[in-house]
């Protein structure tokens, strides 16, 4: 799978990388995994329950989720991280 970043995601992976070390190292080693084997159980993939339903996430661990979008069957464009609050706008 090809993966691309939305300047917003870039620019919150870039600080998380200068603050906390383990998250950055946990982002990478989903990221690699989504790459590998984009159906892969530890990512837990689900389709987001919103009004754009082209919306799906992939965890990155309890708390913390990547949002993403396909642009086509083999290329997804991540456009939003955070917590579930975060991501989710609740």
């Amino acid at each position: 799978m090809n993966i691309e970043f939305a300047e917003e995601v870039d620019k919150e992976i870039k600080r998380i990388k200068q603050k906390d070390q383990h998250l950055a190292k946990r982002i990478e080693k989903q990221i690699a995994l989504f790459q590998q084997n984009p159906n892969h159980p530890s990512l837990r993939i689900h389709k987001l329950s919103t009004s754009r339903k082209d919306l799906w996430s992939i965890s990155i661990t309890m708390s913390i989720l990547m949002m993403y979008v396909l642009i086509d069957k083999n290329t997804a464009l991540f456009v939003k991280i955070g917590t579930h609050s975060e991501v989710y706008g609740k």
